[in-house]
């Protein structure tokens, strides 16, 4: 692990020590990063996009750039990152072929819901969130979540 992920990693977790903010996280984290993927994916591609692939718009671009940082952190950790997005990728396939609502529409609601909860939670804990002063901790946050599920698994990362 570089010592840069570590820092930001302990930088991150300073303002997630209450238990309650902590379980707000594990909900709303993965919650905004599926809905966040779920809104770009909604945004209308140029036709021949399209025709190149189904898979091809901005939320795979955004996936790709994400994953590329998060390989600059810790390939262990982006490994599991591309799972996660694949996974979340699926699913909102899913959702977009078989749900009566429109993508956008899902997505829209649960993104509002999930940062309803984020900030909830961060009055709990009585410390603003820490993408407040570094964007990049928005890429953080789940890394943080996902560092803690290979620890407990006993995998380096």
């Amino acid at each position: 692990m570089s010592t840069t992920l570590n820092a930001l990693l302990a930088e991150y977790g300073e303002s997630h020590q209450n238990p309650t903010n902590k379980l707000v996280h594990w909900i709303c984290v993965p919650l905004i990063m599926f809905s966040l993927l779920g809104l770009l994916w909604s945004v209308p591609m140029p036709a021949g996009v399209h025709a190149l692939s189904p898979w091809l718009n901005l939320a795979t671009v955004v996936m790709v750039l994400a994953v590329v940082y998060y390989f600059r952190l810790s390939v262990p950790l982006a490994i599991g990152m591309v799972l996660i997005t694949v996974v979340m990728a699926m699913g909102i396939r899913l959702i977009d072929a078989e749900s009566g609502l429109p993508l956008w529409t899902i997505s829209l609601i649960i993104f509002v819901l999930a940062w309803v909860g984020q900030f909830w939670g961060h009055k709990v804990e009585g410390k603003k969130p820490s993408f407040l002063k570094d964007l990049q901790f928005l890429l953080i946050g789940p890394l943080w979540l996902l560092h803690f599920v290979y620890r407990r698994l006993g995998w380096q990362y």
